[in-house]
Parts: structure tokens; C-alpha cells; sequence
């Protein structure tokens, strides 16, 4: 298969997912996935967490490394990625369907979606409690953003798949180098 119609194959299961998540709108969800999607507003739930474990000598590396992976998640996405493949967001490119306040910026990847499943990424894979409620927290802001409409499913799996991948890295190395 060409790279072309690859991308093709893409973008049209972007849009048909993007079009089944918009099938599920409801007023109820409608009031709480802004809810939802401001906790992952520049990364601040987590930027919180990490801070907190920083506060306890036991889990101080834990939270060093949320926030670790947090700006190097952020370099990627946000001054990196964005900018390089310069995606619009479908709010912009259906602005009919826009029922939440369209963010500037690219869309892909999703920068609430690698922040959020990097810090969590490192929870998980320290092995810290709480893990499985930031997964969720996670999951739930990623989803979030398909639901209001400013990002593509794409957008929101491609940024899952880099901050979890950058939380796993960041462990293995953290285990090698430093394991005090």
C-alpha cells in the first residue's frame, strides 16, 4: 500500500470516527466534557499530581519524571509535531458542527492527550498508586477532546501512543541511570 493511500485511509477513518463520537452528543455529556477537557488545560491536573509527590521523599523521583516527561512531551508536540505537520482542527474545517470554543493552534497530535498519557505513563509504569485512576483521568480527557470537537481520533491515538511512549522510555532510562 502507497504511504498516499495510507493516509487517505486515515483520514477517512478519522472522519468516520470523529462523525460516530459526534452520534453520542447529549446535553448531559455536553456539560461535563468542557468539565473534562480543562483538566487537561496545559497540563495543569498533572503538573498538580507531580508537585504533590515531589512533597514526599519516597516518591520524589516519581514526580520528577512527570514533570520531566511533561516538558519533553510538550517540546514534541506543541513546538515540534504541531508545527511540522500543521494539521487544522476539525472545529476549523466543520465550524458548523462547533458547539465548544475552537482553540488555536494544530491539532495533531494531541497535546492534552500526550500530556495527560505521559504523566500517567509514569505512574503506571513506576508501579504508583493511583496509576489506574490517572489512566482513566487520561483516557477521559483524550476522549474529551474528540467529543468537543477540536481534535480527530487521530490526533488524540497518535498523542496517547507518543506519551505513553515517552513515560516508558523515560522509566527504562530512569532505571538504568538513575536507581539510586
Amino acid at each position: 500500500m502507497k504511504a498516499r493511500d495510507m493516509l487517505e485511509n486515515i483520514l477517512l477513518c478519522d472522519n468516520a470516527c470523529l462523525k460516530y463520537v459526534q452520534s453520542l452528543r447529549s446535553p448531559v455529556l455536553d456539560e461535563i466534557m468542557p468539565w473534562i477537557t480543562y483538566l487537561g488545560d496545559a497540563g495543569l491536573i498533572w503538573i498538580g499530581w507531580a508537585l504533590v509527590l515531589c512533597c514526599f521523599s519516597e516518591k520524589r523521583k516519581t514526580g520528577l519524571l512527570m514533570i520531566f516527561a511533561l516538558v519533553i512531551t510538550y517540546v514534541i508536540s506543541t513546538l515540534g509535531l504541531k508545527n511540522v505537520f500543521a494539521r487544522q482542527r476539525p472545529c476549523v474545517q466543520f465550524p458548523e458542527a462547533l458547539f465548544f470554543v475552537c482553540p488555536g493552534g494544530f491539532s495533531f497530535p494531541s497535546g492534552h492527550s500526550i500530556s495527560s498519557f505521559c504523566a500517567a505513563g509514569v505512574l503506571f509504569f513506576r508501579h504508583e498508586k493511583g496509576a489506574g485512576i490517572a489512566l482513566f483521568i487520561a483516557f477521559m480527557i483524550a476522549f474529551s477532546r474528540i467529543y468537543l470537537f477540536v481534535h480527530f481520533p487521530f490526533d488524540v491515538l497518535a498523542g496517547g501512543l507518543l506519551g505513553t511512549g515517552t513515560a516508558y522510555a523515560l522509566v527504562v532510562l530512569q532505571k538504568k541511570y538513575w536507581n539510586e
